[in-house]
């Protein structure tokens, strides 16, 4: 139940993969022989998948080692080789945590940087950014599907607003492609970040699509052989790439059916909890919503003892990379989530796998553990009693 942090290898995927781990083991950049020209058009057969899936032409893919680099590449390389004539870049606070260190990276380089707040509903203001692009603005980044949040930003709106401005628009899309439409053209998007675990595919590989017209220039940050147009030196891994093709063609044909049983399986999930417990609030805007991601916060709560409790489920209280920390999720901070429900908030995850029964079992157990919780919180105990917590003045002791 937490897709969102990564998803299993699809069998159709691990089958296409499987004769370039060891029969078709040439380098794809060898033209000499033909064990090279093999893997070479593996390469860009896997290439032409990709770019079929988000409408793009294949030349447009680059393949890198996921969409942590390919969002690096994105905002860096951009950044860096308009960096004469501009140096503002925009994104928003609740960019996945690659995109924001990216962001204060570069203004450690002399960058400045805007932090687009959200509303409440976690989705942007398209008038605040309108009025935060300036003259010297080079790059909009702007995730597509929140990964703690699962809410969905106004991408074509705002890839509108970017090209009507002629400022480059990146999008990390790493929880959005495969799992709803996306069109590059259609969407004004200029760079968008990919990633083949999210999808259904193999760890360690993803791509970036980078526009050829207008042509959108960025300085590579990998020096090497000039594999990948120039853009990302090395050997490209050829079961890899292969992988993250198959994943991309399985999901084009499958997107439609796997959105709508998700959807069901989703609402049966929020249903049954909303109607056994009360106090429970749903993080993020309900409408502009990917169905797949579900963000709960149980009032009087602690989110990690939730999670403690519920250790058969994998869940979690946040994105995977900054789990370590205790610190509440900086996303529902952003969107004016209250500290102590911040603190109590779990994600569940829904994907392709996910059975009826592994959701009505994580709904039961959660009813139970939640109530059991509760049972022992004083504070819980207060509110029963008609105490407002918010007018209780907490001494330090």
């Amino acid at each position: 139940m937490d897709v969102q942090a990564t998803t299993p290898l699809d069998p159709r995927v691990l089958d296409s993969m499987l004769p370039y781990l060891m029969h078709y083991y040439g380098n794809p950049h060898s033209r000499t022989h033909a064990y090279g020209w093999e893997s070479e058009s593996a390469m860009e057969r896997a290439r032409q998948q990709v770019a079929s899936l988000i409408g793009a032409d294949p030349r447009e893919i680059i393949f890198t080692s996921g969409a942590t680099e390919s969002n690096n590449l994105a905002i860096k390389g951009v950044a860096r080789f308009y960096k004469s004539r501009k140096k503002h870049i925009i994104t928003t606070q609740t960019e996945h945590k690659c995109v924001l260190d990216s962001c204060r990276y570069l203004e450690a380089e002399g960058f400045r940087v805007t932090y687009l707040p959200v509303k409440r509903n976690g989705l942007i203001d398209l008038k605040e950014l309108e009025d935060a692009l300036q003259p010297d603005t080079s790059l909009v980044s702007i995730m597509t599907v929140n990964n703690e949040i699962g809410v969905k930003q106004p991408i074509s709106d705002i890839g509108q607003i970017c090209s009507s401005r002629k400022v480059f628009f990146h999008t990390d899309a790493a929880q959005a492609v495969g799992k709803i439409p996306m069109d590059v053209n259609d969407m004004k998007i200029d760079l968008m970040s990919i990633s083949g675990h999210k999808i259904y595919g193999p760890k360690g590989v993803g791509a970036i699509y980078i526009r050829r017209r207008p042509r959108v220039r960025l300085e590579p940050l990998q020096s090497g052989g000039g594999q990948e147009r120039g853009m990302r030196s090395g050997t490209v891994p050829t079961p890899l790439a292969v992988g993250l093709g198959a994943a991309c063609e399985v999901s084009q044909q499958e997107m439609e059916y796997d959105y709508k049983r998700i959807s069901v399986l989703a609402d049966r999930l929020v249903t049954k909890i909303m109607t056994e417990i009360p106090d429970v609030v749903m993080n993020g805007d309900p409408e502009h919503h990917y169905p797949g991601c579900i963000n709960l916060s149980f009032a009087y709560v602690e989110g990690e003892s939730l999670l403690m409790a519920l250790k058969d489920v994998a869940l979690s209280s946040g994105s995977a990379c900054t789990s370590a920390s205790l610190e509440p999720s900086y996303v529902l901070r952003a969107i004016g989530t209250d500290e102590d429900l911040a603190h109590s908030s779990i994600r569940f995850g829904i994907g392709r796998f996910t059975t009826e029964e592994e959701v009505d079992y994580t709904v039961q157990k959660c009813i139970q553990h939640v109530k059991r919780l509760r049972e022992m919180s004083p504070l819980w105990e207060m509110v029963q009693d008609g105490v407002d917590l918010k007018s209780i003045k907490w001494t330090q002791h």
